[in-house]
C-alpha cells in the first residue's frame, strides 16, 4: 500500500473511486485497487457508465441477450448498470461489513433526466433500491430543488442516499435539512437509523473552471486557483454546525450517523494546478474524497498529507470569497450556472447511453 494513502485514510478520510466498469469488475482491478489503493468505495454516474460502455466488448453478451429478450431501451439500461453495481457492491461487501455499514458503498445515479420532478425521482430511486437489492448501495439524488423532498422521502423509506451536484452553500444548507427531516420521519416509523447511510457531494473542480473564466475576463488572474477550495473548506464548517445542532444530536443518540461531506468534480482541470490539489487541501476527519483513478494513482504517488487543510482555514476560505466578490464575481450566478450545467451534462451522457444500447440491442 502508498504510505501517501495510508496518511490520508489515518486522517479520517475515505478514500472512493469515481468510477465503475465491467471490464474492471471482471479483471478483478476493483478488488486491487481495495487491496494496494485504499479504495472503500465506489461512485458511478450517466457520464462514467457511457463511457465505460463505448469501450471494449465486456457488455456484448448481456447486450445480445436483452436483443433477444426483446426488452426496451430503457429496461436494458438499467439491467446493464444494476449488474455492474451490484457486482461492484458484492467486491466490496467485506469493506462493508468490517466499517459496520459506514463505507463499502456504491453508488448508483437516478436517471439525470428527473432532476427536476420530484415524484418521478423518487419512484425510480425506489425501484433502483429494490433492482440491487444490496445494503450498501447508495442512491444518487441530484440537490435541485426538487431533488430536495426526493432525498427526505427516500431516506424515510430507509434508502440510502448519495446527494450529489451541490456547488452552493446555501443549498448544502438545504440539503443537510433535507436529511435530518429524512431521519426524523424515519425515526418516526421505527426504522432503524444506523442502517441509514448518506453522503453529500460537494462538487469542487467545476467551480475554479467557472470562477477561472469570469476571472480572466475581469483581468483577476491572481484569484484564479482558489475558488474550489475555500468553498468547500466553508460547506465542511456549515457540516460542523449541524453536527452542534440539538436537532443532530437526538438522532445521534437514536443511532443515527453523519451524512458525511464528500468531496467529487476532485480531477484537476486546470493543467497549471498541481493534480492532487482537490485532495491534499481538503484534508478533514469524516470526509469523503471520490477520486478518478488517474487523480488517486497521482495522490498515492507525490500527495502532500500534512494533517487538517480544511479547520485551520475557515477564516481564509472567507476571505478568498470576500476577495471573488470584490473582484466581480456573481456566486449565486455561478451556482446557478453550474447546477443548471451539470444536470445537462449528466443528461447528455443518459442520451449517449441510451443511444448506445440501442444500436446494440441486435439480435
Amino acid at each position: 500500500m502508498s504510505e501517501i494513502l495510508n496518511k490520508l485514510s489515518g486522517q479520517g478520510v475515505a478514500i472512493w473511486l469515481d468510477d465503475i466498469s465491467r471490464e474492471r469488475l471482471r479483471t478483478g482491478n476493483l478488488e486491487e485497487l481495495i487491496r494496494a489503493k485504499n479504495v472503500v468505495g465506489v461512485t458511478s454516474n450517466p457520464t462514467i457508465f457511457a463511457n465505460a460502455l463505448s469501450k471494449g466488448d465486456a457488455y456484448d453478451a448481456q447486450l445480445h441477450d436483452l436483443a433477444v429478450r426483446g426488452v426496451d431501451v430503457g429496461e436494458a439500461v438499467r439491467a446493464i448498470t444494476t449488474y455492474d453495481i451490484r457486482w461492484a457492491a458484492d467486491v466490496l461487501r467485506p469493506v462493508y461489513d468490517s466499517s459496520g455499514g459506514v463505507d463499502g458503498r456504491v453508488s448508483l445515479e437516478v436517471d439525470p433526466r428527473l432532476a427536476r420532478d420530484s415524484e418521478k425521482t423518487i419512484a425510480e430511486a425506489r425501484a433502483l433500491w429494490w433492482l440491487v437489492d444490496r445494503p450498501n448501495l447508495m442512491i444518487k439524488i441530484p440537490a435541485t430543488v426538487e431533488g430536495l423532498p426526493a432525498i427526505t422521502q427516500a431516506l424515510s423509506e430507509g434508502i440510502s442516499v448519495n446527494v450529489t451536484l451541490i456547488f452552493s452553500l446555501e443549498r448544502y444548507r438545504a440539503v443537510m435539512d433535507a436529511w435530518l427531516a429524512g431521519l426524523e420521519a424515519a425515526q418516526a416509523k421505527g426504522l432503524n437509523l444506523a442502517t441509514i447511510e448518506s453522503v453529500a457531494s460537494f462538487f469542487v473542480s467545476r467551480v475554479d473552471t467557472e470562477i477561472d473564466k469570469r476571472l480572466d475576463k475581469l483581468g483577476k488572474p491572481e484569484l484564479k486557483g482558489k475558488a474550489g477550495v475555500a468553498n468547500a473548506r466553508l460547506a465542511y464548517a456549515a457540516f460542523e454546525d449541524v453536527m452542534n445542532s440539538e436537532r443532530w444530536q437526538r438522532l445521534r443518540d437514536a443511532g443515527a450517523r453523519p451524512q458525511r461531506p464528500l468531496w467529487a468534480s476532485t480531477g484537476v482541470k486546470n493543467p497549471e494546478y498541481s493534480d492532487t490539489l482537490y485532495v491534499d487541501q481538503l484534508v478533514a476527519p469524516g470526509t469523503v474524497n471520490t477520486m478518478p483513478e488517474k487523480t488517486l494513482d497521482a495522490t498515492a504517488d507525490h500527495a502532500a498529507i500534512s494533517g487538517d487543510t480544511v479547520r485551520p482555514f475557515y477564516e481564509q476560505a472567507w476571505n478568498t470569497m470576500a476577495a471573488l466578490k470584490d473582484a466581480g464575481i456573481d456566486y449565486d450566478d455561478v451556482v446557478k450556472v453550474l447546477e443548471d450545467e451539470g444536470v445537462e451534462k449528466f443528461a447528455a451522457s443518459w442520451n449517449e447511453l441510451l443511444e448506445s444500447v440501442t444500436k446494440n440491442l441486435v439480435p
